[in-house]
């Protein structure tokens, strides 16, 4: 009798903790599973998890934003699964009510917030560092680069980083390419070095901003080169004076007069730096020019340009432009 009184016991007890064990499983998954805490303001909540952070500081730093209620929790379901050695730094956004789990899949992941920077082709390197102070979520202070070192494109980035390791980029992107195309450049091209190419890209960059006129542009001023000729460009005229900020206003008769060494109606050649970043397409067109005799063009009111071979058929092309002005209210 006593012996079935304290079998009947054990069953019961057994079937307790069973039943309890099987409670806390499904408590555990609820929090783990389930929908998480409510974002304190909007849709998401966005969450910083800054490089160098352990299991323990990213549940710290989740839990600190109101993604996770337990940190604790947090890093044992993080150890569990193996998945605490590979949580990514950067910048989330966590929507409201995700679960844990959800949220450790982002971050095992790196599903960081895709941001990124445009630096337009054709800016100075003054402009440049200009547009990187704008960006509040860059870091840092940085000096200005050398005049055309740079690649303008847009570049993916991730809040806190630094603006000088944006421009190292720039700078080792804009070397790579140059290297690239240098070597399988045309032969015969009267540029003695990459620099020098850089240079002329420079130039054809501020001339056009016509996709389809770079290689044409480019093939003049090779032309003019090769002749001996000035390559008289205005802008190089515009760096001369203001260092490639907009004048406002049109080009005076005693700048295009002045010996600046970045004149180059005063001078034959290159100047001695180029005049502003030029992107990937100058590059290639300097590099990889049309081929044409052609060593004139202006302005065709269309927003590109009329070429010529002749002196002759540049001038009625100008006087074109000339009688396109006046329409425009434009010139006298």
């Amino acid at each position: 009798m006593r012996r079935r009184f304290w079998s009947t016991r054990r069953r019961r007890i057994g079937a307790a903790f069973a039943g309890l064990g099987v409670a806390v499983l499904a408590i555990g998954l609820l929090v783990i599973l389930g929908p998480g805490p409510r974002a304190r303001s909007g849709a998401e909540t966005l969450v910083q998890i800054p490089r160098g952070s352990g299991v323990s500081g990213v549940a710290a730093a989740l839990e600190a934003a109101g993604v996770v209620r337990s940190a604790t929790v947090f890093q044992l379901v993080a150890r569990a699964t193996g998945a605490g050695g590979s949580l990514k730094a950067g910048e989330y956004a966590i929507p409201s009510r995700a679960s844990m789990m959800a949220v450790l899949s982002d971050l095992e992941a790196g599903r960081t917030i895709a941001r990124s920077v445009t630096l337009p082709e054709g800016l100075t390197s003054a402009m440049i560092v200009r547009e990187l102070r704008a960006v509040d979520w860059l870091t840092g202070e940085v000096e200005i680069p050398e005049e055309g070192v740079l690649l303008p494109e847009t570049y993916r980035a991730e809040r806190g980083d630094t603006r000088q390791s944006l421009l190292d980029r720039m700078r080792a992107d804009q070397q790579a390419l140059l290297d690239r195309l240098w070597a399988s450049r045309q032969p015969g091209l009267p540029l003695a070095s990459p620099r020098e190419a850089v240079i002329l890209a420079s130039i054809v960059e501020k001339e056009t901003g016509q996709a389809d006129e770079r290689r044409r542009v480019a093939a003049v001023f090779i032309n003019r080169l090769r002749l001996g000729m000035r390559l008289q460009s205005d802008p190089t005229v515009i760096y001369a004076v203001s260092r490639g900020e907009p004048l406002g206003r049109g080009i005076r008769a005693s700048e295009l007069a002045d010996r600046s060494p970045w004149n180059t109606y005063a001078h034959a050649g290159l100047p001695p730096t180029p005049i502003a970043n030029p992107g990937r397409a100058s590059l290639e067109a300097v590099l990889d020019p049309l081929e044409t005799r052609e060593i004139f063009f202006v302005a065709d009111g269309s927003g590109g340009h009329a070429f010529a071979e002749t002196l002759e058929a540049h001038n009625a092309n100008v006087a074109r432009w000339r009688r396109i002005e006046r329409a425009q209210g434009g010139g006298g």
